[in-house]
């Protein structure tokens, strides 16, 4: 179930002059699967860059996941690559799986603050994640992984780079995010966190911490809570 935040907590939220949203498994489900096809993306490109197989492909993905953030970043680190092709390769995936979502879409309009997109991806996959869903009209800009040099989040130096791009004030701003740890230099800063819950143990890490403030186990119905008190 959603952690429904307190009468005088969702009164702060609904009046947040900025909302900066993750894209992958947080503005759609994880159950989509549509992460699971770049996933096995990034694993062919590995196996064919390295001349891996596909198993050993996968373990050396995995690895540069945790030790860099993300595997793009293990990968400029440790063979040089070069990131616009990788990115484009992975990308390039099936979105049939998703339908547009209207209701997410009457949600988003209801909160009163800007709307953005902070993603580990590019803007060009943000674009067309959103569209296909019916949400691409809705949000302001897209801060991704090109914006941010390629440092993936969550290094807080990303998150300082967000907000002098967009001027966001972190004491009224709210980050909405899949990945828990990724909550925490945005809790830091003074934003407002809400996790979008997952079964995923990575996602799952640092959960409980305190960096997390609200928890969303169905996006659309915990911001439809939080403008529902303001009404």
């Amino acid at each position: 179930m959603n952690r429904s935040p307190a009468p005088l907590e969702a009164g702060f939220l609904a009046r947040a002059e900025a909302w900066v949203f993750d894209l992958d498994n947080t503005l759609y489900p994880a159950a989509s699967g549509l992460f699971t096809q770049i996933d096995l993306r990034m694993r062919q490109y590995i196996s064919e860059l390295l001349d891996l197989e596909p198993d050993e492909a996968h373990r050396l993905q995995k690895r540069y996941f945790e030790e860099f953030g993300t595997t793009l970043r293990g990968l400029m680190m440790r063979h040089g690559i070069e990131p616009r092709k990788f990115l484009d390769y992975v990308h390039d995936i099936d979105l049939s799986p998703l339908t547009p979502d209207s209701a997410l879409a009457a949600a988003l309009e209801r909160l009163s603050g800007r709307l953005l997109i902070f993603t580990n991806g590019t803007t060009g996959h943000a674009e067309r994640i959103t569209g296909h869903l019916g949400l691409g009209h809705l949000f302001e800009g897209v801060f991704d992984i090109e914006a941010s040099d390629y440092v993936p989040k969550p290094d807080p130096a990303v998150y300082r780079r967000l907000v002098e791009r967009y001027r966001l004030y972190p004491r009224n701003t709210v980050m909405v995010e899949d990945i828990a740890r990724n909550l925490e230099p945005a809790a830091a800063m003074g934003m407002t966190t809400v996790w979008v819950a997952t079964e995923s143990p990575w996602g799952r890490q640092g959960s409980q911490d305190g960096y997390v403030h609200h928890v969303a186990e169905d996006l659309t119905e915990w911001l439809n809570e939080v403008v529902d008190f303001r009404s």
